[in-house]
């Protein structure tokens, strides 16, 4: 690999214009496509097949109406006061106008609700005393058809004994006088079926008002059972200076454009009055389409810094910036153009952002320092130059595939959105080790001597680079730290402090790693400025924390239920569920046309990230059977809370698979780099410290809030649920990047035939200058991420930023060293039978350059350089 790669190096530097162009052409043609594909982010995360996505998906079936995004407007006064009349209608004719857009289902009139809800009481109230009044003319009219019958009753028999007297006459043949009295008796027959027909209809009058006032029971009873199950809840504040709007969106926030969310931004603004005011939560406002920051930048220009510092000149240190730029362009923009057909995080371009700036700088830098090192000792410009690809360039395509396996191993998990993460930032990593590898070697072809600052060439006693073919007049020259005075004397000259100083720091600051609990960000963890905020606390403040994060409890109902049956039920269900720990009310909102699918909300105590939440969830899931016992009804649930719990238990379950399989392939590489059985070992305990170490800082700055201030962590809360597995893997491929790098160093010494300990302190003044450039600018660019406009990305950056300034400073160039020099030559140990058996990989391409080192060997390069 390392002569492949040194030809590749020589053949960039003669093709460099091809090179260049070629790359101009993939970065005009992942533009376009970003330009043309580019589709929509989210900060939402699923999982599908968890147990609340689940339910979601069946809710969606049978109950369509209940389905869809839900956003959350808040509205407020300006001094504080009640609601003015104004201001209600304001709120009203806003609600309408939304209800109006094309994607939203509803938005409901919140004075109107908590109207409702007020009046019910003294609805209910006058219900009853209307009803009371009816049920008393009731029997009024009832004793008035009594009595009425009573009268009629004597002249019935009457008109009987007539008609039987009439039927004796004509029996005995005195038809005449039967004629006569049938005529006599006809008027006071009609006289009494008169007064039949208005007995009967009276009667059916009284049967009508029976009827009308059952229905009235009927609706008075629901009345009473839908303000009973209400209870606890409010659309308006109690002192009416608050109040909020549900938007009901046609379809989930994932799928609901930046459009849609700006269309309901502007109708709400363009609606508003004098003293009103408007704030939204996050994910009505949540625009993730920008992925750099203010913060960003500032960190970008501190790498630049140590660039300059190191490498002497401004056109030396803009090299490996304007790889990383490239190699981001490319990896980044390529994540972002597949966006409209993969469904993607906000985080994963901006993981992608972040390790393409980071390794696209380091990558670059030591193919550079690599270079300049060999033009000061003599080499030619274009025999450097391949040979910088073939063994620094060697060095830094293995330590690209460790960070590509790290991350593509996010998929084993099977987490969808995770995968999409890992493989995102694993082709970035790809895409900035094919930029050092092709284009850095054509630039540093065109940047020719302008590489080294004349400073530095004369100190070397040098004019400019050596013509091909020319031997060196100072041949063989290092330049590295003074053994006497460098870090690495320091550490092994007292090796059992450094190791127990070492071991004693990261084992105290992973102490908090032990209460570790994972979630997935709420409006809570927004900037304090932002609207989403504002929205989330205002909420809070008026009407309970868990308005913040409602659940959705799914009732599987009983067949055969009809109208006040199925009230009943419903009311006896939520009052089961408002009996329960942490819940403040839970609300019969929808039922089925077939009336076997409730919807029930239940309002936590607590916000969506509250333990007690989490406690919840779990308690309903577990209490399931007890409360179908007891109310014939089985229910599931969903919401946002429940969906980011499973989220994040499924995530926490796969973190120790996931760590199992980085620490394999670390053990793995490790001994195939280094063949040794103890280096392996230490690396890799040196990797679970500095993990440690960094999982309890974030622990005790983003859960339990210390240095807060400084942070900006005005919320503390959960930790973002997938952030281990990121600083897993991340850091995983970073610590063998500096593991190499400086252990590699001190093999080749030893391979020389130098003792083992007196290895240790030149193998790591051969690397240390370049790798401590590397992390600082490392830990520059992650920490730039610390203070992102993305407030889910602060956390990563941090904890990449710690980790591997830990990593770098305190476990590679410190207890390793230390433990080395204690091991002495045990440290390369390796059985025979095994050290046969592995392949060399030659890492730092030692072979390579034996076989070319010597000037008669040196292809001769092309003329003209300049």
């Amino acid at each position: 690999m390392a002569s492949l790669l040194y030809r590749l190096g020589k053949l960039a530097a003669r093709k460099r214009w091809w090179f260049v162009s070629a790359w101009l052409v993939v970065m005009v043609a992942v533009g376009a496509s970003v330009a043309a594909f580019m589709g929509t982010l989210s900060n939402s995360f699923t999982i599908p097949g968890t147990p609340a996505q689940a339910v979601a998906d069946e809710l969606q079936e049978k109950l369509p109406d209940a389905s869809g995004g839900l956003g959350t407007i808040v509205f407020t006064t300006a001094d504080g006061t009640a609601f003015t009349a104004k201001q209600e209608k304001a709120i009203a004719r806003i609600s309408a106008d939304l209800t109006d857009l094309g994607a939203v289902k509803r938005a409901t009139d919140p004075v109107d609700l908590q109207t409702s809800l007020d009046d019910a009481p003294q609805m209910i109230a006058d219900g009853e005393e209307e009803l009371e009044a009816a049920a008393q003319q009731l029997d009024d009219g009832r004793a008035e058809l009594d009595a009425g019958k009573a009268q009629l009753e004597p002249g019935l028999q009457q008109v009987q004994a007539a008609e039987a007297q009439i039927e004796q006459l004509e029996a005995a043949g005195q038809t005449a006088m039967a004629e006569q009295a049938r005529a006599q008796l006809e008027p006071q027959r009609a006289q009494l079926e008169a007064a039949q027909e208005q007995l009967d209809q009276a009667e059916q009058r009284l049967e009508d008002g029976q009827a009308k006032y059952e229905s009235g029971v009927a609706d008075l009873e629901a009345a009473k059972l839908q303000q009973q199950s209400s209870e606890g809840l409010r659309f308006v504040a109690e002192d009416g200076s608050a109040a909020f709007v549900q938007v009901q969106f046609e379809q989930d926030m994932m799928s609901v454009s930046k459009e849609d969310r700006e269309q309901v931004q502007q109708v709400t603004e363009a609606g508003l009055v004098p003293g009103l005011q408007a704030e939204y939560s996050k994910d009505i406002v949540e625009d993730i389409s920008s992925l750099f920051g203010a913060a960003e930048v500032i960190g970008i220009a501190v790498a630049a810094a140590v660039l300059v510092l190191m490498l002497g000149t401004l056109l030396a240190a803009g090299l490996p910036l304007l790889m990383a730029l490239v190699g981001v362009g490319v990896g980044v923009g390529g994540t972002m153009a597949l966006s409209s057909v993969v469904e993607m995080s906000s985080v994963s371009p901006v993981l992608a952002l972040m390790l393409g700036l980071a390794v696209g700088i380091d990558y670059s830098l030591f193919i550079v320092n690599r270079h300049r090192t060999q033009l000061l000792s003599g080499v030619p410009l274009f025999e450097s130059i391949g040979r910088a690809t073939g063994t620094s360039g060697n060095a830094v395509l293995f330590a690209g595939l460790t960070v590509i396996i790290a991350l593509a191993a996010l998929a084993v998990p099977g987490i969808p959105f995770l995968t999409v993460l890992g493989l995102a930032g694993a082709a970035t990593v790809a895409v900035a080790v094919v930029v050092a590898l092709t284009l850095t070697p054509a630039l540093l072809a065109i940047m020719g001597r302008r590489i080294l600052s004349k400073r530095a060439w004369a100190k070397a006693g040098l004019a400019g680079p050596v013509a091909a073919g020319a031997e060196s007049s100072a041949p063989g020259r290092e330049f590295h730290n003074d053994p006497k005075r460098s870090w690495g004397k320091s550490v092994t000259k007292h090796p059992w402090l450094a190791l127990i100083a070492g071991v004693a720091v990261l084992g105290v600051m992973a102490v908090p790693a032990a209460e570790l609990r994972l979630g997935l960000p709420d409006g809570s963890s927004e900037p304090a400025d932002s609207t989403a905020y504002r929205s989330y606390t205002q909420l809070g403040e008026n009407f309970g924390e868990g308005i913040n994060g409602p659940l959705i409890v799914v009732a599987d109902l009983p067949a055969g239920l009809e109208g006040a049956e199925t009230d009943e039920t419903l009311l006896q269900l939520s009052q089961e569920l408002r009996a329960m720990d942490h819940v403040a009310a839970a609300v019969p909102t929808g039922t089925s046309d077939d009336g076997r699918t409730a919807v029930l909300q239940v309002i936590p105590e607590e916000g969506p990230a509250a333990e007690s939440t989490e406690d919840l969830v779990h308690n309903l899931r577990a209490e399931t059977a007890a409360l179908e016992e007891s109310t014939g009804v089985g229910i599931s649930v969903t919401g946002q809370p429940p969906m980011q719990i499973d989220v994040s238990d499924k995530l926490a379950d796969a973190m120790p698979v996931y760590l199992a399989i980085v620490i394999g392939l670390s053990l793995i590489l490790l001994l195939l780099v280094f063949r040794s059985i103890l280096v392996p070992l230490l690396a890799t305990a040196g990797f679970l410290l500095s993990l440690g170490a960094s999982f309890g800082a974030v622990v005790a700055i983003y859960q339990w809030g210390w240095l807060g201030n400084l942070f900006d962590v005005h919320d503390p809360g959960p930790i973002l649920s997938f952030l281990p597995m990121i600083m897993i893997g991340v850091l995983f491929g970073l610590a063998m990047d500096y593991q190499m790098f400086l252990v590699s160093g001190m093999r080749e010494s030893y391979a020389h035939g130098e003792d083992a300990r007196a290895a240790v302190v030149s193998g790591f003044n051969h690397g240390a200058k370049v790798v401590t450039a590397a992390a600082i600018i490392m830990v520059s660019v992650f920490a730039g991420f610390i203070f992102s406009h993305l407030t889910m990305v602060r956390p990563i950056g941090f904890a990449l930023a710690l980790g591997v300034l830990l990593d770098a400073f305190v476990v590679r160039m410190t207890l390793i060293p230390a433990a080395m020099h204690l091991f002495g030559k045990a440290a390369w140990w390796m059985p025979r039978w095994l050290d046969r058996i592995l392949p060399d990989v030659d890492v730092e391409g030692a072979k390579l350059v034996q076989q070319v080192g010597k000037p008669e060997q040196a292809a001769t390069e092309a003329a003209g350089v300049r």
